[in-house]
């Protein structure tokens, strides 16, 4: 005879492990610090690669300007600009990756302590199962 209620359980697991599933018990190997602390590390040097390529992109776009003028910029202002916001972009993207990346730990750790009630639950449909045979 069919246990609709094992059957019922054992469908959520499995829709769980396919979609988020696969993703939250990887998560769940890390301590929130340390996973946090990854993606924020990640996230500033991601930053700083694309910032520099911005960079680039700029002064070749300004590459005769730059030529023409090479005696009398001020290189110290114009290093004091670049360092300046750069230091802006990787405080945005680094506080950014801090609350998103918490978030999502905080959020993967719901889901996995209710996936795990859900075993419980299917635990004991297997001890009551056994138990009447």
């Amino acid at each position: 005879m069919l246990n609709f209620k094992k059957i019922r359980l054992m469908t959520k697991l499995a829709v769980y492990e396919k979609k988020d599933g696969k993703e939250d018990i990887y998560l769940s190997k890390y301590y929130k610090a340390d996973y946090v602390r990854l993606q924020v590390l990640k996230s500033i040097i991601t930053a700083t690669i694309g910032y520099g390529l911005i960079i680039a992109l700029i002064v070749f776009y300004r590459m005769e300007y730059l030529i023409k003028n090479a005696v009398t910029l001020d290189y110290k202002l114009l290093g004091t600009y670049v360092l300046g916001f750069h230091i802006m972009t990787i405080t945005v993207f680094g506080l950014g990756a801090l609350i998103l990346y918490s978030m999502k730990y905080d959020a993967s750790r719901k889901k996995l302590s209710r996936y795990f009630r859900l075993l419980k639950r299917l635990e004991k449909v297997y001890n009551e199962s056994s138990h009447d045979s």
